[in-house]
């Protein structure tokens, strides 16, 4: 599958593609929404970071007690399901009087159901697509994604500008239940992936099947800590730029966009392996001025170039499907989902916990050099493991 127009002439593509687009749009919305709200409430960059990307904190347990649930649940009434809990959670972030804890609390349940969610889509993907379309089509929902987030940040600001946060908050919550109806009408039912009942058990053998295979690790640690560390320092553009966060996410969503572009239709495919390490490096390498201060235009075009690194994923992702078996594929996917926003939301607290003991452009800064000291470290990983194995492969 080598076209965006064989993609969707693809049965299901289309109406699997516009759910999505929904819930991408309803997320950052309602992110923007709640940073906003709890940031005018507590002055906190600490809370304002951890209320917008708290719910990745709890994708760790999800991953370690429920990911089995991704291969062995129907994909149609799972995928149904979630949306109107994201629905209903993001409905009751809007009620007035809710304390900080209580809004917290939310969204670390929220996280729970999300833990699980990212298998359960992306295993469906692969059902949806042959196996040469996966890398294509992710591009395209990576694609989107940075589209839907240049538009929900858009309309999440302007919401948030001319009414207000929680009148926002209830548009997402509308969002998600389109996004559910689109999945109930335009998907097929099919069978889970995997039989057997979910169960914590089933959840971590399948973990360690994964984790036992060195390549699959190094995999797993390069999709989840540089580009992790990075979205710590995204998760401060509202202490960092109160009146301008929405223009930063919008430009670090066009860089994304232009990030899974490049990767995922115009590099030829004996290239993309070699371009894994080096967009790693491009995702951290703008944020360090930024303890300077540089002013809005030079920081959005700063956060552009960086977020043309995350189409560093798709090459990982790749990689990943080939090393995987099918019936663990959706629990591989959804491990690689579960540990990415799991240290999204551990660098949102760090950073959020460094800048309140520094500054937001002082932590920003921080965790971009901590970002490209891991991919450093992996990438002379890589080359260790390479020269180990050129002897046996000369034999």
């Amino acid at each position: 599958m080598r076209s965006y127009r064989e993609l969707f002439r693809t049965p299901e593509f289309t109406p699997f593609f516009l759910a999505a687009s929904a819930q991408t749009v309803a997320q950052t919305m309602g992110e923007l929404a709640l940073g906003t709200l709890v940031y005018r409430a507590t002055g906190s960059p600490l809370l304002s970071a951890v209320s917008m990307f708290g719910s990745s904190l709890v994708q760790v347990l999800g991953a370690t007690l429920l990911l089995s649930a991704a291969d062995r649940l129907p994909p149609r009434a799972a995928l149904t399901a979630l949306s109107l809990i994201f629905a209903a959670g993001t409905a009751a972030l809007a009620l007035p009087g809710l304390p900080i804890w209580g809004l917290l609390a939310i969204v670390l349940a929220m996280g729970m159901a999300k833990s699980v969610g990212g298998g359960v889509r992306w295993g469906l993907l692969n059902e949806i697509l042959s196996k040469d379309g996966y890398l294509l089509g992710r591009s395209v929902f990576n694609m989107m994604s940075g589209l839907m987030q240049i538009a929900g940040y858009a309309t999440g600001g302007a919401l948030v500008a001319l009414l207000s946060p929680r009148i926002s908050l209830l548009a997402s919550a509308a969002l998600y239940v389109l996004a559910a109806v689109v999945v109930r009408l335009g998907l097929t039912g099919r069978p889970p992936r995997t039989a057997g009942r979910p169960s914590v058990s089933a959840t971590w053998r399948a973990n360690a099947l994964l984790w036992s295979s060195a390549p699959r690790r190094r995999i797993y640690l390069a999709l989840w800590i540089p580009n992790g560390l990075v979205v710590g320092c995204e998760s401060l553009y509202v202490s960092y730029a109160p009146d301008s966060a929405g223009t930063l996410f919008a430009f670090a969503a066009l860089g994304m966009l232009a990030g899974d572009v490049l990767v995922g239709r115009l590099v030829p495919p004996r290239l993309r392996p070699r371009l894994g390490h080096p967009l790693l490096l491009l995702l951290a390498a703008p944020y360090l001025p930024f303890l300077l201060h540089p002013p809005l235009p030079l920081a959005a075009a700063a956060v552009t170039l960086a977020s043309v690194g995350f189409g560093a994923s798709l090459v990982q992702q790749e990689r990943l499907v080939a090393l995987t078996p099918d019936t663990l594929t959706g629990h591989a996917l959804g491990l690689h989902s579960a540990g990415m926003l799991t240290m999204q939301g551990v660098a949102a607290t760090l950073a959020g916990s460094v800048a309140q003991l520094t500054s937001p452009a002082g932590a920003m800064t921080a965790m971009a050099t901590v970002s490209a000291g891991v991919t450093l470290a992996l990438m002379a990983a890589a080359r260790r493991e390479r020269r180990a194995m050129a002897p046996v492969a000369g034999q």
